[in-house]
């Protein structure tokens, strides 16, 4: 027998003979809520936990001076730089790095960013032109001489530590001159700090004015 009542306007019939709930369906669907669960927290513990400890230790046990920031530290202990990250050396005993467009002043870790100029931007030809004029008299170079384009450009980040050997090689004379030292004595110094292509083949031979410059101030410091 039904019993007939009213839901708004539509007319539904309610049977008096309702199957109970089946209690199997609901045993496996909380079987499952629980496989879930467990599968869960497993994962986070391998994953958020285990894994990053090993990685952690494996880390500080085969490569402890890049995972922790491949410091420059001088003989007192105190860190004085990082190798990763470019500074703005401009005085003539040391090598320039790149220009930098990172923060206002450029060279700002917290802010690490590219000039974001567009080929066809005057302010990127004028800040070039600029950078091409005092890279040349910084350098004691002629007017007419070319400039490496990594010497007036700023890197993607405005942090790289690396120039070219090219421009290395034209910044020497004025670095030996500034510190007292033979042309042959400082392109030792560029030759140990230059990274050849990585396995043999990708990217291109670079040397770090920020190990290079530490090396030049050690060698002051004896």
């Amino acid at each position: 027998m039904a019993v007939p009542y009213l839901i708004g306007w539509e007319r539904v019939r309610v049977r008096k003979n309702l199957k109970p709930i089946n209690l199997k369906l609901m045993k496996n669907l909380f079987a499952e809520f629980g496989r879930s669960i467990v599968a869960t927290l497993f994962f986070a513990v391998i994953c958020c936990g285990l894994y990053p400890l090993v990685v952690f230790a494996a880390a500080q046990l085969l490569f402890p001076h890049q995972a922790n920031g491949s410091l420059l530290v001088d003989k007192s202990g105190t860190v004085r730089a990082s190798a990763l990250l470019a500074q703005n050396f401009t005085g003539a005993q040391y090598f320039h790095p790149r220009p930098s467009a990172a923060g206002a002043n450029g060279f700002d870790p917290t802010s690490s960013s590219g000039s974001n100029l567009g080929p066809t931007s005057s302010n990127l030809v004028a800040n070039i032109t600029a950078n091409i004029a005092t890279y040349r008299s910084d350098n004691n170079l002629a007017t007419n001489v070319p400039v490496p384009a990594d010497a007036v450009t700023e890197s993607a980040s405005g942090l790289d530590p690396h120039i070219t050997p090219a421009n290395a090689e034209i910044q020497i004379a004025r670095v030996a001159k500034a510190r007292g030292l033979s042309v042959e004595r400082v392109r030792e110094l560029v030759k140990e700090n230059t990274a050849g292509r990585d396995l043999g083949f990708f990217g291109e031979p670079r040397v770090n004015v920020m190990t290079l410059n530490f090396a030049l101030d050690g060698l002051a410091g004896k």
